[in-house]
């Protein structure tokens, strides 16, 4: 089960991560997970770069690894970063040393402040321990692409439906949510553009003094 907006019970159970910045500018944070891969997060970058937006890229360390060509296009494109594990780790499911030892390994190839845990899942022990070494960054808007029995027209919704200004918004630049993306990101992109949003990458460092 997942909310598309996540609802303030659930923000309180991390109450130092950012799941959005309070702001009445008509700025929004886009974010994607699990990448960088070839089959598309080049595309995003081209899509991002026809609207000038910036965006933080949460990265697998091993797909860094095994596309550096493509991480680096990320950075010169003046993009965010973040680490989203070496191996995609579930922490719910991980022991606590494995689970910090794979986000050191991803720390040696994406350098930056900035964690996000996958699936959202962290153990409170485990929040603790990060959050004094890392910015968390969670979401209030959640497109749902990685779900492969929802149309992409409902992604769209539920992108357009919620997010306001300040919202962190979570889409994923990998192989299963790749139709959906494709789908979703170009009109997200246009459509807030239309309506005078900018899209900004999360910053390094001063994160947890401007986030709720």
């Amino acid at each position: 089960m997942y909310f598309a907006k996540t609802p303030e019970l659930l923000r309180r159970t991390m109450p130092e991560a950012i799941w959005s910045y309070p702001t009445r500018e008509k700025v929004l944070y886009l974010t994607f997970d699990d990448g960088p891969i070839p089959e598309i997060t080049p595309w995003v970058l081209e899509q991002l770069a026809g609207y000038q937006a910036k965006a933080t890229f949460f990265c697998v360390g091993e797909n860094v690894f095994e596309n550096p060509g493509i991480y680096e296009a990320i950075l010169q494109s003046g993009h965010g970063t973040g680490n989203h594990t070496y191996n995609h780790l579930n922490g719910w499911h991980a022991k606590n040393e494995r689970y910090y030892e794979n986000i050191e390994q991803c720390r040696t190839l994406v350098a930056s402040d900035l964690f996000r845990p996958p699936y959202g899942k962290l153990r409170p022990g485990q929040y603790k321990h990060l959050n004094n070494q890392y910015t968390i960054v969670m979401w209030d808007v959640l497109a749902g692409d990685f779900d492969q029995a929802l149309s992409p027209e409902k992604c769209l919704d539920n992108i357009r439906s919620n997010a306001e200004p300040g919202s962190v918004i979570v889409l994923h630049d990998s192989k299963k949510a790749r139709e959906k993306l494709m789908y979703t990101l170009p009109r997200i992109l246009a459509y807030f553009t239309d309506r005078d949003f900018r899209f900004e990458a999360i910053p390094q460092g001063l994160s947890k003094k401007l986030a709720n």
